[in-house]
């Protein structure tokens, strides 16, 4: 029985006996062994005889700690640890040659040969990186916006929106942006994983994109992505997988066709052509 898991920051997605299941994500640069053997445990009765663990930060140290973590849950399995850049280029590519990019929480990008990543853009995290991402589309949203540069009705509407959903238990319905500011200052500075709480800004940025100014910051993101990540790679036809890249997709594609670009393929996870990979033909990967 085969086990296929594809792990971002924010969640995983699993595949094993022909379903799909997600549990919290998994990454080693922002969790202890602990917090990952705690996800993994919720795999009780699971039985695999083999494990493709494509993931988020499993470079090929943090790999170690993974397998190690996975064979302690699944004693018997064949074990297999990969990054999440990977499973993109097995999903998007397949056995052929293609530059194939990841917009979820964070951002990646590659240039497979078909068998192998022969050039990677170093996507150096939310912080240094990540253009493209959810995380710093965030970012930038709450940097327009409390710097005065949002129209008043979106700063109005984010007001309830964020009162709404950080603060469900408040008395009142609605704050100001020094209540909501200090709280972003906490959840970015002090508190772990900041980059989840940043990517999830997203959903309300998604909801005012025909606004011309949210719009312009939608497509700066994908303009740095498109300039700082794949220009190096003198390819022209890229593909795409990855939640931000799928719920995104028109202005992703206008950004794209702008800059020069064609992109051949959007997908919102890698999972389903993960598993044709698997099952279908012979895996460079596999026997």
């Amino acid at each position: 029985m085969l086990l296929i898991a594809d792990a971002g920051s924010t969640k995983t997605e699993w595949f094993y006996d022909g379903k799909t299941f997600v549990t919290q994500g998994i990454n080693p640069f922002q969790q202890s062994e602990e917090v990952i053997a705690s996800i993994l445990a919720e795999l009780e009765g699971l039985c695999p005889q083999k494990i493709r663990f494509y993931g988020a930060g499993c470079t090929p140290e943090k790999a170690l700690i993974v397998r190690r973590l996975l064979a302690e849950r699944f004693a018997a399995a064949d074990i297999e640890v990969y990054s999440d850049l990977l499973a993109a280029a097995h999903a998007l590519c397949g056995h052929g040659k293609g530059v194939a990019c990841i917009l979820g929480t964070g951002s990646n990008s590659c240039l497979y040969d078909g068998e192998k990543i022969v050039q990677n853009t170093p996507a150096l995290g939310y912080i240094l990186g990540d253009e493209g991402g959810g995380a710093v589309l965030g970012k930038l949203f709450v940097n327009a916006l409390l710097k005065g540069r949002l129209d008043k009705s979106v700063v109005d509407d984010f007001t309830t929106y964020y009162c709404q959903t950080c603060f469900p238990n408040a008395d009142s319905p609605t704050a100001d942006l020094k209540l909501i500011l200090a709280d972003i200052i906490e959840r970015v500075y002090r508190r772990p994983l900041a980059n989840r709480f940043l990517a999830s800004l997203s959903v309300f940025v998604g909801k005012h994109r025909d606004n011309a100014a949210v719009r312009s910051l939608i497509k700066q993101n994908f303009a740095a992505f498109l300039d700082n990540n794949i220009k190096p790679y003198k390819h022209n036809e890229i593909a795409f997988t990855g939640s931000i890249a799928y719920h995104y997709a028109d202005i992703l594609r206008e950004t794209a066709e702008e800059k020069g670009y064609s992109i051949k393929k959007i997908t919102k996870s890698p999972m389903a052509e993960l598993v044709k990979f698997y099952t279908v033909g012979t895996s460079p990967l596999t026997p």
